[in-house]
């Protein structure tokens, strides 16, 4: 009798133990619940004039979180613009050329050493036909020749003169000119964009979950003005062991619940599966689950009520899916 009912129970435990590796159980797993979280920080130092959010505060995109002094800064656009007005009329000057009472005046002393210039010649000339009929000395003709080398000398100066009047300044001083303007524009639109920057804004919509620094208050580069977090849609991150992770796929539905609301639980999305394995982050409590290669999956949740709070620990039920879906 007692051989017959093992021979019945056997069938049953062979059953049993196929079921519970039939692969039909749902993954489970917890993790902390995050959302996206930006830190607003000061460009520019100085004073606060104006906060314009408190902790809680609901902001869009672009509205003004706080105003930095920036009074100096309004003083050296001012000089800068200056530096601008006077590269400007530099250019303007060398492009223009000389004045015209300049150029006229250079013209007339061409005139003057041109008609110089014919009197030296004909002079020149006539001595010389003299001389070879013994009518004047050689002193007298090399006098006359040396008069018309100095003549042609003051001649081409003139027109040198002349010439530089009309041009007034070389390609490369115009080039320089136009560089210095440049520089100028450029030193008042970096003050330009500093100015800006003194008035902080929202980089995206949510709620100013931190704003440390209160009006009147010293401001450095770099230091956080206020921490804008996207509640309404948080996201948890879980670690599934080699075995369970190629039973879940992008987009697959997600349960997720957290101790604040016993018996209710909240639809989440998969939206990220880690194509590595590495080991389990040391925020694991156990020694012997932190040597485990597992894969790191993302689930996200909307969140319009805010009732999700980052932070908060939340277990995540996963359905198996097909490997090969």
């Amino acid at each position: 009798m007692r051989h017959s009912r093992r021979l019945f129970l056997l069938p049953c435990l062979l059953a049993l133990s196929c079921a519970g590796r039939s692969g039909d159980a749902p993954i489970r797993a917890s993790g902390t619940l995050e959302t996206v979280e930006v830190n607003v920080s000061a460009k520019v130092p100085g004073q606060i004039t104006a906060r314009m959010v408190d902790e809680g505060s609901r902001v869009k995109e672009g509205d003004t979180l706080a105003v930095i002094d920036h009074a100096s800064l309004d003083i050296q656009r001012r000089q800068a613009q200056a530096g601008v007005a006077l590269a400007e009329a530099q250019l303007a000057l060398l492009l223009k050329g000389a004045r015209a009472e300049d150029i006229r005046a250079a013209e007339e002393s061409v005139t003057q050493t041109d008609a110089s210039l014919a009197q030296a010649e004909a002079d020149f000339g006539r001595l010389d036909r003299l001389l070879a009929s013994a009518s004047v000395t050689r002193k007298q003709r090399d006098d006359a020749e040396t008069r018309l080398t100095v003549a042609r000398a003051q001649a081409a100066a003139a027109r040198e003169t002349l010439a530089k009047a009309r041009r007034l300044t070389r390609p490369e001083e115009v080039q320089a000119a136009r560089a210095r303007l440049d520089q100028a524009r450029a030193q008042a639109d970096l003050l330009a964009k500093q100015i800006a920057d003194c008035t902080v804004t929202a980089p995206l919509a949510g709620t100013v979950t931190r704003a440390p620094l209160e009006t009147g208050e010293t401001a450095a580069a770099g230091s956080v003005l206020a921490t804008i977090a996207r509640l309404e849609r948080v996201h948890v991150k879980v670690y599934l062991t080699e075995r369970e992770a190629p039973a879940v796929r992008l987009g697959q539905p997600a349960s997720v619940s957290v101790d604040a609301f016993p018996g209710r639980t909240f639809p989440g999305t998969v939206s990220w599966i880690s194509p590595t394995a590495e080991f389990t982050p040391k925020n694991v409590q156990t020694k012997e689950d932190r040597v485990k290669l597992v894969f790191a999956v993302k689930i996200e949740l909307d969140n319009p009520q805010g009732l999700l709070k980052p932070g908060v620990y939340a277990d995540v039920e996963l359905a198996r899916g097909n490997a090969d879906k």
